[in-house]
């Protein structure tokens, strides 16, 4: 079974760049070369963003490497497959990783055993019902990503295909 998913690196010093294709391309099996670009929203940075096939997980896996390198700011999305959700993983150098299960349009799902601990929660401590959905929807790294997405309008997609 084969799934498809993103990967968008929002911001990365210069000098890692060269690690991280080693990195995506140990996890997919080919060989990976992104193009890179300048990234406006953080200058002496480059990015790039890379369309890849691969087995069911693989979004973690990039994910597991990536976040190793604190310096980077980047997303990796997967899409649905039969018996897996959709997900979309966030990584920033102020907030970590954020993880959160997607609908066929994106959107973060919520499942109801999280929401019945996020309002248990909020009855036994003071903390608002707003800031723990908040946390829930993966807002903060929406919110600090959102300028370094914006910059990336109209940057070129390559498409790769994994082997095995």
């Amino acid at each position: 079974m084969s799934v498809r998913g993103v990967l968008q690196v929002h911001s990365a010093p210069p000098a890692l760049c060269p690690h991280i294709e080693w990195a995506v391309a140990g996890i997919l099996g080919v060989p990976v070369r992104l193009s890179w670009v300048d990234q406006p929203a953080s200058p002496g940075t480059l990015r790039a963003e890379l369309d890849w096939h691969g087995k069911p997980g693989v979004s973690a896996a990039i994910t597991s490497a990536l976040a190793a390198w604190s310096r980077l700011r980047f997303e990796v999305t997967e899409e649905a497959s039969p018996g897996c959700d959709g997900i979309r993983y966030c990584y920033t150098p102020e907030l970590g990783t954020f993880s959160g299960v997607t609908g066929a349009n994106g959107d973060i799902m919520v499942g109801e055993d999280r929401l019945r601990a996020v309002i248990q929660l909020c009855g036994a401590t003071s903390s608002p019902l707003e800031t723990e959905l908040s946390r829930l929807l993966g807002t903060a790294w929406d919110n600090e990503l959102e300028p370094f997405r914006r910059a990336a309008d109209g940057a070129p997609v390559r498409w790769l295909n994994a082997t095995g």
